[in-house]
């Protein structure tokens, strides 16, 4: 091999060699509230295999404790929330610009428990003696329940029976199992319950309609893999998966 053919093609190998790692180490922090795990795990899969093997770090927790995670300086590109507020509050601490978010699905909430039990108002949810919800302090789903139930003239009066969960799954699950005669959760999360079934659906006309708002941060914003995932979730393909889950997307 001619010298100066040597000399270009040590040159190119070093430059592979060198480039490689960035992108074999490509990787998209992802933080996504509870309620959205199963539904995000497939749109993680699917990604992956169709468009893109990049790494993904999830952290699937409630909304209000995974923005204020992020706050801290927990390192996210990507944040699904199941409620604006929270988005709102990672925008004014500067974490999240205004026009990196965008509305990503919608759900509602029911009230889930044991087969064979009549709701047929929330009025009748003062004849229980444990109901769970996540707590409304940093659970959205908690915080919509706890609206309704205001709204309904309930809340006081039920204050002794509510069991506070850290997410809306672990409220799920204290359902589910019989810990609690039942449970405010997401209409997409009752479909996951093995023993429990919906007893109720809570009036949309007396809480917020449960929006999810997906956002990149700053960070996010810097990185090519994690501006290409977002723009994959809105995608049809994303869509689809999130109306398999009983997700609402418009």
């Amino acid at each position: 091999m001619r010298p100066f053919i040597l000399k270009i093609f040590i040159l190119t190998l070093l430059l592979f060699t060198a480039l490689a790692p960035i992108a074999a180490g490509a990787e998209i922090r992802l933080f996504v509230t509870a309620s959205m795990t199963d539904a995000a795990k497939e749109l993680i899969a699917t990604y992956r295999q169709q468009f893109e093997a990049v790494d993904f770090l999830p952290n699937f927790a409630a909304s209000g404790l995974l923005a204020k995670q992020i706050a801290q300086g927990a390192p996210a590109d990507i944040y699904i929330s199941a409620n604006p507020g929270w988005m709102n509050y990672l925008v004014e601490e500067g974490v999240i610009g205004t026009d990196r978010v965008q509305i990503f699905a919608y759900n509602s909430l029911v009230f889930v428990g044991k087969k064979g039990v009549t709701l047929n108002a929330l009025a009748d949810l003062t004849r229980l003696e444990r109901i769970a919800l996540g707590s409304p302090k940093s659970v959205p789903a908690g915080q919509y329940a706890e609206q309704a139930l205001q709204a309904a003239g309930l809340y006081a009066k039920l204050q002794g029976k509510l069991v506070l969960a850290k997410d809306v799954r672990q409220a799920l699950i204290y359902a589910d199992r019989g810990e609690t005669d039942g449970a405010f959760v997401y209409k997409t999360d009752a479909r996951l319950a093995q023993n429990a079934v919906i007893l109720l659906e809570v009036p949309q006309e007396l809480y917020s309609e449960v929006t999810y708002p997906v956002g990149l941060t700053s960070e996010g914003a810097k990185n090519p893999a994690a501006l290409k995932f977002f723009t994959f979730l809105k995608s049809a393909a994303a869509t689809k998966i999130l109306r398999k889950y009983g997700f609402v997307v418009r």
